[in-house]
């Protein structure tokens, strides 16, 4: 069941088209990465889902939303710089949030109790935001997003600003959330969307460029590879491998030689041949699979 559906959205700044007709749904219960490079219109993007920024064309449709009605309330929203007032308290704040957004205030002390428990701060509720950490103050911000329990939660570049042990503090976080509603979040750092989200929306130059799970986009996407390592010189077997007329490509990286072949199993017996023919001092040959990495840069590349 789709929680979002979104279709043709259009946003130009004078004239300058910065997304360009992105068509996608969001499926309940997932967790989804919004990937990009800097400048992708990921930011946009998730202003103009939130309500804070109005399409120039296009539709946004929430589930169980009626045309023309406030969205707010089936959305949570975290942007990449939050602001927050630092003489409150994270209780204190979050009591506030909670009433804007129509809870009694019994109810908002209610939620924000069991919140600031879910994020983990609930020992430092009563001290003021301005002595939080980076990541305490994250993990607020995703609480106040959370207060009236939205259909989808949307995070702009989570972690991007945070030291490791913060960025692993809301990556668990964003782990344990996701069990409990959908989760839309942009990023720039591979290896977070490959951890945590289901699927996948890779946006280029303000296009939708490639969307599914990671697992369906590596299959694609998928490169016949192979790295080698040596002992010795590791160019000199480069320049042997390039004599094979199974492989299309090599390059070294990391002082490894990767070598792209268009049919494994050939390639396969003819590098294993030539290796074992000549005393090669092989002391890797390993099959790779497509990373995130390699599948980006191919989508992005292209």
């Amino acid at each position: 069941m789709a929680v979002i559906e979104v279709q043709n959205l259009i946003k130009a700044f004078k004239g300058d088209q910065v997304v360009k007709g992105l068509n996608f749904t969001l499926e309940k219960g997932k967790c989804v990465a919004l990937l990009g490079p800097n400048g992708a219109g990921k930011t946009t993007t998730l202003r103009m889902l939130s309500g804070l920024l109005k399409p120039t064309d296009g539709s946004i449709h929430f589930e169980g939303a009626t045309k023309g009605e406030d969205i707010r309330q089936y959305i949570g929203y975290l942007p990449q710089y939050p602001i927050f007032h630092p003489w409150m308290t994270g209780k204190e704040f979050l009591v506030y949030v909670g009433q804007l957004a129509h809870l009694s205030k019994k109810d908002a002390i209610e939620k924000a109790d069991q919140l600031l428990e879910k994020v983990a701060i609930f020992e430092a509720r009563n001290q003021r935001i301005g002595k939080y950490s980076g990541g305490m103050k994250q993990r607020l911000g995703i609480a106040q997003a959370m207060i009236h329990s939205p259909q989808l939660l949307m995070l702009d570049e989570p972690v991007s600003s945070l030291d490791p042990l913060g960025r692993r503090e809301v990556l668990t976080l964003m782990e344990e959330l996701k069990q409990q509603t959908t989760i839309l979040f942009s990023t720039h750092i591979l290896g977070d969307a490959e951890e945590i989200s289901d699927d996948l929306l890779v946006m280029h130059h303000g296009e939708i460029v490639e969307a599914g799970s990671i697992e369906s986009l590596r299959h694609k996407h998928q490169t016949a590879k192979f790295e080698l390592a040596f002992q010795g010189d590791t160019t000199t077997y480069q320049e042997r491998l390039k004599q094979l007329e199974c492989i299309q490509e090599t390059f070294l990286e990391k002082g490894e030689i990767h070598v792209i072949v268009e049919d494994i199993e050939t390639a396969r017996r003819e590098i294993l041949k030539e290796a074992i023919a000549t005393d090669w001092p092989l002391v890797k040959f390993e099959l790779s699979r497509t990373t995130l990495e390699d599948l980006f840069m191919k989508v992005v590349k292209n």
